[in-house]
């Protein structure tokens, strides 16, 4: 097993130690690496890309290892992550918070995992109503430490990870703390979520339960998903104590991915323990779902935003301009009165125009963070830090004129002659060097396309004239609307 954290002769007292090595997975490193590699050959392959999160099974690995090798397949691999976060939901404490250990590492047969303790106390900090630092309910949890065997299995970059587990059983308090750890939903992190499907039907009547609570996840709408699993529950199948052990956790992760529409949820692998060993007395099984959350690129031109978006994007930005320029503080948009298409992540330029001349442009080609968001901070950008232009002035508001250039994914090209004049938006890179137009630059000015090229490179990348030439060139669409 690829030692990428050592076991330190000096142990912090606050580490956690393992409480089921030797029970759900092998103690002894090296048969654990053999138990772990034997997973990963039954496994289903990589078969999807941009993958956001996954749902692994938490159960012994004769069991579930399988289902939970498939999930972590997915997981692309070569990334550095910022933080790895792990939710599970408590077996045995509950209370109305989540706890997330933060006053040591995590350590394992083959060394330790290494906890991102100062990002931890940070988030107890700013929301101890939601989170607490206790660290009882991690010590003898299963949920999150059978997980972390694979994740080091997988992972060939140093990584820290953030162990959360959820007590609640409200749906209101899992929707708050996806409030908190929603913006961490992007390419720089990874959340793993901790949960078996259904405990202890018959094998027949599990496969069943465990299909309908598979397509409510993959419809990433909660509501769905907490009908369903109240469904299940009044249908009085035999032995069925829970459809999602993990219910609270998979909840709060739906609640992170829904509001986006690049989202979506893709069924990976199933078995149930019926398919692995003799069932129980009374043929009880438990089922296991591995399940991947991936963000979709949305091609060139498919980007599509209604009239009524286009006209709260404008008024955001103007309320923003208005705030930030006469009152020095930056204008509140509540998150919950925002769609999935306002919720996007893409790229956003925000144009301002004084009497028809430009007053300022700043733009992003790709944003970590919601759209309404990224169109607040670039409208205060061209208002106040474009440096061709001094900040704007509050007198200048009433006849400011605001345009908004939404982004479509970039793609990169070989040959100029995919691009189409007026339609196409330009980003020329070479040594460092970058430069960009957008695609109304071309019918405003009546270029031809190499003028085109040639006052990008020049203009804006501040290469040579025909620099663009042997640099990289990539196109993109925008959704234009004043």
């Amino acid at each position: 097993m690829n030692m990428k954290h050592t076991m330190n002769n000096t142990l912090n007292h606050l580490d956690r130690h393992p409480s089921v090595a030797g029970q759900f997975y092998a103690a002894e490193p090296e048969k654990l690496h053999q138990e772990v590699l034997k997973c990963f050959s039954l496994a289903v392959k990589k078969k999807h890309n941009q993958v956001r999160a996954i749902i692994s099974p938490h159960a012994g690995y004769v069991y579930s290892g399988k289902i939970a090798a498939s999930a972590f397949n997915q997981i692309d691999d070569n990334i550095n992550y910022h933080r790895i976060f792990l939710l599970a939901s408590s077996h045995r404490d509950f209370f109305d918070k989540a706890s997330v250990y933060c006053d040591g590492d995590y350590l394992m047969p083959y060394g330790k995992e290494i906890v991102d303790e100062v990002f931890g106390k940070q988030l107890v900090g700013l929301y101890p109503e939601i989170f607490t630092d206790d660290s009882e309910p991690h010590l003898n949890e299963h949920s999150v430490e059978v997980q972390l065997p694979f994740l080091h299995h997988v992972m060939k970059s140093e990584y820290k990870i953030v162990p959360i587990i959820i007590g609640t059983k409200n749906p209101a308090i899992c929707k708050k703390i996806a409030h908190t750890l929603k913006p961490f939903l992007n390419e720089d992190n990874l959340f793993i979520i901790s949960s078996d499907f259904s405990h202890y039907p018959n094998y027949e009547d599990a496969i069943r339960v465990d299909q309908l609570t598979k397509e409510a996840i993959l419809i990433n709408n909660p509501d769905v998903l907490l009908h369903s699993l109240s469904e299940n529950a009044r249908k009085h199948i035999p032995n069925l104590v829970t459809s999602l052990c993990g219910w609270s956790s998979v909840l709060t992760l739906l609640y992170m991915s829904s509001t986006n529409e690049t989202f979506e949820y893709h069924a990976i692998d199933y078995c149930n323990s019926g398919d692995i060993a003799s069932s129980e007395e009374g043929g009880r099984v438990v089922g296991y779902w591995g399940i991947a959350l991936t963000e979709k690129q949305m091609p060139l031109g498919e980007l599509h935003i209604s009239e009524e978006d286009k006209k709260k994007l404008l008024h955001i930005a103007r309320k923003t301009i208005e705030e930030y320029c006469i009152n020095n503080i930056k204008f509140n948009v509540e998150s919950t009165a925002v769609n999935s298409t306002l919720n996007l992540h893409c790229g956003v330029f925000v144009s301002l125009h004084k009497k028809g001349e430009l007053r300022g442009c700043i733009g992003l080609t790709a944003s970590k963070q919601p759209l309404y968001l990224s169109v607040q901070e670039m409208a205060i950008s061209a208002a106040c830090h474009d440096y061709r232009f001094k900040p704007l002035m509050a007198e200048e508001l009433e006849n400011l004129e605001i345009e908004i250039s939404v982004l479509s994914p970039l793609k990169k090209i070989e040959n100029i002659a995919e691009i189409k004049l007026g339609k196409h938006g330009i980003l020329i890179e070479k040594d460092n060097h970058s430069g960009l137009f957008l695609p109304q630059v071309a019918a405003d000015t009546g270029w031809s396309k190499e003028e085109f090229l040639g006052h990008c490179a020049h203009d804006k990348a501040h290469l040579e004239w025909d620099g663009w030439k042997s640099a990289n060139i990539y196109i993109f669409t925008a959704t234009v609307f004043a």
